[in-house]
């Protein structure tokens, strides 16, 4: 059976932070994904973890200027030593709240041509240095592609084949696929043969429904079979929810009771 975490960026929003864990719990997840933890101290963000007997299972790293529209740090030429800082930053709250995956966000690039090079080169160099920081602590880095046609334009991981290329180019274990049906069905489709082929690189799993990125049960997915897929597959990770409620959080979640969540 699928074991879904609670994105607490998109999901629970209903409520401030720090009382999103216990609103999850409440809801029957066991796991929960904080994309950028970094503005609560470490010890608040694992006492929330603890009372409300959660796990977290994803970090984002630091991702540069987010608020004047950069979107990650891995492949901007120049920026090495800043990146270097955002995962030293990610490797210790990760340890601390016993969260072994952190994501390594790609960045924003011009489109392929001269002009990208020195983004590929950069990409390629802090991904290999940032997997050798972690390996002995048993941590897993993930690269995500990230649609460019809609959510994101410019972005410079967009599918999985070119993620999965530079994750045979570089031959790093601990370099993880992180597999976005909602991108993946944008950009590329063909969900559930595409996921049988990756499943070998594939680190963690998020879901969302196109075209709204809202739950399961609205959209052109048919998420019952894909999930029956996944299980089939022999996927035993986490699956992500990060989804856009289309109303209350809770009130939504009718899709998962049949996974042990709760819509009261």
């Amino acid at each position: 059976m699928p074991r879904f975490a609670a994105n607490l960026a998109m999901m629970f929003n209903e409520h401030d932070y720090p009382h999103r864990f216990a609103a999850a719990a409440a809801a029957g997840f066991k796991g929960v994904e904080s994309l950028f933890p970094y503005a609560e101290s470490i010890e608040d963000t694992k006492t929330w973890l603890s009372v409300s007997e959660l796990e977290l299972v994803l970090i984002n790293m630091p991702a540069g200027d987010w608020t004047n529209g950069e979107r990650g740090l891995t492949c901007l030429p120049g920026r090495q030593g800043e990146y270097r800082d955002a995962i030293a930053k990610a490797i210790e709250y990760a340890l601390a709240l016993g969260c072994c995956n952190i994501h390594s966000v790609a960045g924003l690039a011009p489109e392929p041509g001269p002009e990208r090079m020195p983004y590929e080169d950069t990409f390629r160099e802090n991904l290999s240095w940032a997997v050798e920081q972690m390996a002995p602590l048993d941590l897993n880095l993930m690269i995500e592609p990230i649609n460019g046609k809609r959510d994101v334009p410019g972005m410079f991981l967009q599918t999985t084949a070119q993620a999965r290329d530079i994750m045979a180019e570089l031959g790093k274990p601990n370099l993880r696929l992180q597999f976005d049906v909602y991108h993946v069905q944008i950009m590329e489709g063909d969900l559930v043969h595409r996921f049988e082929d990756c499943l070998p690189d594939i680190g963690h799993v998020q879901i969302a429904n196109p075209p709204d990125r809202r739950e399961p049960d609205e959209g052109e997915i048919n998420y019952p079979y894909l999930f029956d897929a996944i299980d089939t597959a022999g996927y035993d990770g986490w699956i992500g929810c990060e989804y856009f409620p289309r109303a209350g959080t809770r009130e939504g979640l009718g899709w998962g009771t049949a996974y042990g969540l709760k819509t009261e």
